[in-house]
């Protein structure tokens, strides 16, 4: 008879994702061995193996629950906005809303993934390119005549606003819901209307 499981299984694994990602953001991939992990959630290392396989299976875990999640999120289609603009606008504080308590997986993001196997990194780079696919064919109905058959141009226009939300958490590291949003309001408005709207 299999053993059953514990009533805190996914909270567990949870914390272990959760510190983990601090101690690989703060000391890197290589530099966090697994028993630190299992030292800063209070287990043994045993307990670690007992629900990952190792160092890569956490990473992996780590970066799957974010991107699969800013996916999800970010990707579903929005019948209550009318307008592209308005898909646009949400769109950006969807994703600056959705890094909020992150910062530590997003860190990992940009510079640990390619540490994990091609297979792996398949399934993670499909769920960016996702996302960037999302925006880019926003951007692009938001002004079809500027974008119309000049790819190039689109996703210089898509990676540039990609740019301006992903640094965020490195220069404003404890911004609430309230200044996520804000700033999301205002690269949507220097995207919809240069910097004279704003």
């Amino acid at each position: 008879m299999a053993r059953p499981i514990a009533k805190d299984h996914d909270a567990k694994r949870q914390a272990i994702l959760d510190h983990a990602a601090r101690l690989f953001a703060e000391d890197g991939f290589d530099g966090t061995p697994v028993n630190r992990v299992a030292e800063a959630c209070q287990i043994s290392k045993a307990s670690i193996y007992h629900y990952y396989g190792g160092k890569d299976d956490i990473l992996f875990a780590i970066l799957d629950q974010r991107l699969c999640g800013l996916r999800n999120r970010v990707c579903q289609p929005d019948p209550t906005s009318p307008s592209a603009e308005d898909r646009f606008r949400r769109t950006l504080v969807d994703i600056l809303l959705d890094y909020q308590g992150a910062d530590h997986a997003h860190r990992l993001q940009a510079t640990s993934l390619r540490r994990l196997s091609a297979e792996r990194q398949v399934v993670l780079l499909g769920y960016q390119r996702d996302v960037v696919a999302h925006v880019s064919d926003l951007i692009a109905a938001v002004a079809p005549d500027v974008f119309d058959g000049d790819t190039a141009k689109l996703r210089a226009t898509t990676m540039s606003v990609f740019g301006m939300l992903n640094w965020f958490y490195m220069w404003n590291p404890t911004a609430d819901e309230e200044a996520r949003r804000s700033y999301a309001a205002l690269v949507a408005r220097l995207c919809l209307t240069g910097i004279p709207g704003l």
